[in-house]
């Protein structure tokens, strides 16, 4: 027998009890087939943790609330696409935490931003923003290259980015500090760092220190380039 709508509405705690119960069972509906089904998050090659240096340049973003204006989001629609590229799929953020996905753009999404400007472009945008793009509501961020970036606890946040999934080994994590430097430094010896992040960009830096504007730039410069979307591999993308 239906319980009549007017006792729920005279009952507060038979109506937090339904309303509980049916946002459960709502709930249970949406996740429960993402863990059944095997192309939730796709298979594709190429995708691997952030560098060192690309790691710090991501925290800045986030710090600096660089997400508030720009996502890293493109969706499946054909405006989308012929702006900024293939659309983004889940595989790309796989080892975000948390993921800069969203929906408001007051400035360009930057899923695919890496390579797209040169390593000084990226400096002197971030410098002054209205230098290179007069129509930019950005602030500047000239503070970034002359902040010394924080060093000390590298191998910690490896080491608890490793904790959450992201598959750092210890080969990475021993050698972070000197690929940190490496790719902040255009006259380093760089093998040792691409072996182990394929793709990673290398910042001019100032040949004194590392800054926050090296390793943001560092970030910027990986987005969207992990995936070869022209590689055989990843064919079932475009199906």
């Amino acid at each position: 027998m239906f319980i009549r709508h007017e006792t729920l509405e005279r009952n507060a705690f038979l109506f937090i009890v339904f309303t509980v119960l049916v946002i459960a069972i709502g709930g249970l509906v949406e996740v429960i087939p993402l863990f059944t089904i095997e192309t939730t998050v796709e298979h594709v090659t190429g995708v691997r943790p952030y560098s060192p240096l690309e790691a710090r340049g991501r925290d800045i973003y986030v710090r600096e609330g660089c997400y508030v204006c720009h996502s890293q989001m493109i969706r499946a629609l054909r405006d989308e696409v012929e702006r900024y590229g293939h659309y983004s799929i889940a595989a790309e953020s796989m080892y975000d935490h948390p993921f800069q996905w969203g929906s408001k753009r007051i400035g360009p999404d930057l899923a695919r931003v890496g390579g797209k400007y040169s390593n000084d472009w990226h400096y002197a945008h971030l410098t002054n923003a209205q230098s290179v793009v007069p129509e930019s509501l950005m602030p500047h961020y000239a503070f970034l290259a002359h902040t010394p970036l924080e060093q000390n606890d590298l191998t910690a946040r490896l080491k608890a980015q490793r904790t959450v999934g992201v598959p750092y080994t210890d080969d990475m994590i021993a050698n972070a500090g000197a690929d940190l430097r490496a790719q902040a430094d255009p006259a380093a010896d760089t093998a040792a760092l691409l072996k182990r992040y394929p793709k990673a960009v290398a910042v001019p830096g100032n040949g004194q220190y590392v800054t926050e504007m090296d390793a943001l730039v560092a970030y910027l410069q990986v987005l969207g380039t992990m995936v070869d979307f022209a590689d055989p591999a990843n064919e079932k993308l475009h199906q």
